[in-house]
């Protein structure tokens, strides 16, 4: 399976920010492999938004395929494979984590699964939480094949573009 990061960043708390490790409480789970956004409070801001800009026609990929990638999660996917999203948590104190969800279910525009990434910068949260978020907070999708092959995750390969 290819690796993906999941950017853990903080909004308005400049501190290191970091991907999340691999995901082995949650079966089928894409894998990440971790990135550093930043390491001061004068790096932060500026890297995150060089981060988002860098992301951004990924997202735009992704927020473009979904509908349809909606229509077959909803029709039923084969055994074996499994549907993710990719979005970001957000602590109170304005701090979030991009993290994988595995859907669970997905009725009108409320998408409810459980969060399948390691937790290392956001505080409200913990790996396998149950969670529902609007669909309009989706960044990416991936359906993941037993084979290890996976789908969609178009953050995940502009990422591992760079990474070569």
């Amino acid at each position: 399976m290819k690796y993906v990061l999941l950017l853990a960043a903080l909004v308005t708390l400049a501190q290191p920010a970091l991907a999340q490790q691999p995901a082995s409480a949650t079966s089928a789970a894409p894998a990440d492999r971790p990135v550093l956004v930043a390491s001061t409070a004068a790096e932060a801001s500026a890297a995150l938004r060089a981060f988002d800009k860098h992301i951004a026609p990924a997202v735009k990929q992704g927020r473009a395929t979904l509908p349809q990638a909606k229509r077959r999660y909803l029709q039923g996917l084969p055994a074996g494979q499994a549907f993710f999203v990719t979005t970001r948590l957000t602590d109170p104190d304005g701090t979030y984590e991009q993290v994988f969800i595995k859907v669970q279910r997905w009725q009108e525009k409320q998408v409810t699964g459980l969060i399948a990434s390691e937790i290392g910068t956001v505080k409200s949260f913990q790996q396998n939480q149950p969670i529902t978020f609007p669909e309009s907070a989706v960044l990416d999708w991936t359906i993941s094949h037993p084979d290890g092959t996976e789908e969609g995750n178009y953050i995940g390969k502009l990422l591992d573009a760079d990474n070569r």
